[in-house]
């Protein structure tokens, strides 16, 4: 697999279109990173760790839901395997003028938009979610 933030992203996106309430995806630690953002902002319910029935370590991600809508309304990848990504504190994209987040891969680790501004830092822009 070349993009694995991108296939959880994928993951994710087609499970609420289908309207499950958990989905699975392959554990890493920044996966586990951008999920902790994600639960963070309130997209997700949260995320456990567990194996699937090969032994391989998941992490099963509880997606959130309003009124039967799913909260992520949209979730877009940035930075790619073949095209990264990078930007300094004063040109870190608002989504949708400060109603989104951006989660941003920093020195000091995966945070969102209004972290990373706080904390005066750039980095690579992972993903744009709404």
């Amino acid at each position: 697999m070349n993009d694995p933030i991108g296939d959880m992203l994928t993951r994710i996106r087609n499970s609420q279109m289908r309207g499950k309430s958990t989905v699975s995806t392959p554990a890493s630690k920044l996966r586990a990173w951008v999920l902790d953002v994600l639960a963070d902002e309130g997209y997700i319910r949260g995320y456990e760790k567990g194996t699937d029935e090969r032994g391989h370590p998941t992490l099963e991600i509880s997606l959130k839901y309003f009124d039967g809508t799913p909260v992520i309304r949209e979730v877009k990848r940035v930075s790619k395997p073949g095209r990264r990504v990078y930007m300094g504190v004063n040109d870190i994209p608002q989504v949708r003028q400060g109603l989104g987040v951006s989660i941003v891969s920093t020195s000091k680790g995966v945070m969102s938009d209004a972290n990373a501004r706080a904390a005066n830092i750039g980095g690579e822009v992972l993903c744009t979610v709404f």
